[in-house]
């Protein structure tokens, strides 16, 4: 069985190592904002963004880009897993 994370899936939260693929399923399933995201598929949560992102930063950004794109405007990011 594959990893959810295949070679064509795109890391969007590299503390969780969640890829594009599930936060896209998550919203193809329902999510609409960051919360449903965090909760659905753990991406957000790791509270480690500054030390394992390659841009160093939160990954909500990258989470609300997708959530744009599919449609999901409500883009007050909420993420308080990046600010201690």
């Amino acid at each position: 069985m594959e990893s959810p994370n295949t070679k064509n899936d795109e890391i969007i939260c590299y503390c969780k190592n969640i890829g594009k693929l599930k936060i896209v399923n998550a919203i193809d399933n329902g999510a609409k904002t960051l919360r449903d995201i965090q909760d659905m598929t753990l991406a957000c949560t790791g509270n480690n963004c500054k030390e394992t992102h390659p841009k160093k930063r939160c990954c909500s950004v990258e989470i609300m880009e997708l959530l744009k794109e599919k449609g999901n405007d409500s883009a007050n990011v909420n993420c308080s897993c990046c600010q201690n």
